[in-house]
């Protein structure tokens, strides 16, 4: 049931619903996986590091926000519970304890990594049904790359 009507056949809602909802949970397990390390790294680039997980938060649930909003603006009920983030995320869970600075750019490199892969791909399924959708999906996942290539940088 929905109360938001889309202009957007049922065919084509459906394969930009998925492309939404998956760009979603990536989103809000990346900021998820962003914050854990941001609270236990520990290492001489400790404050670089700490500050630049910040950045990727913020920009991940400023993304999940507008991925959520585009969803319902097409009629599809976005669902970014925890039960279904990590049973859909496309990102490796990360462990406990505390992590090395060198660890924690590693572990970013492959969650952004792992995120802007699957991004392409929405990408690509989009570009019929809904261009609005899928420029949505472009400039974010510009963004991701922008802090995949720095956290690259970190450890060259």
């Amino acid at each position: 049931m929905s109360v938001v009507k889309s202009s957007l056949s049922e065919h084509d809602r459906k394969t930009v619903g998925d492309a939404l909802q998956g760009a979603l949970v990536d989103l809000v397990d990346l900021s998820l996986v962003a914050k854990q390390v941001h609270w236990t790294v520990i290492g001489p680039r400790f404050r670089s590091v700490h500050l630049q997980l910040d950045e990727v938060v913020a920009s991940a649930r400023v993304h999940a926000d507008t991925v959520a909003e585009r969803a319902s603006a097409l009629g599809i009920a976005p669902d970014g519970r925890a039960e279904t983030v990590a049973k859909t995320s496309g990102i490796d869970p990360v462990g406990g304890g505390w992590c090395r600075d060198t660890e924690a750019v590693q572990t970013l490199v492959a969650a952004l990594g792992a995120v802007i892969t699957r991004m392409r791909e929405r990408i690509r399924a989009t570009e019929e049904p809904d261009p609005v959708t899928q420029d949505l999906l472009i400039g974010l996942t510009g963004d991701l790359e922008k802090h995949h290539w720095m956290f690259q940088a970190e450890n060259a």
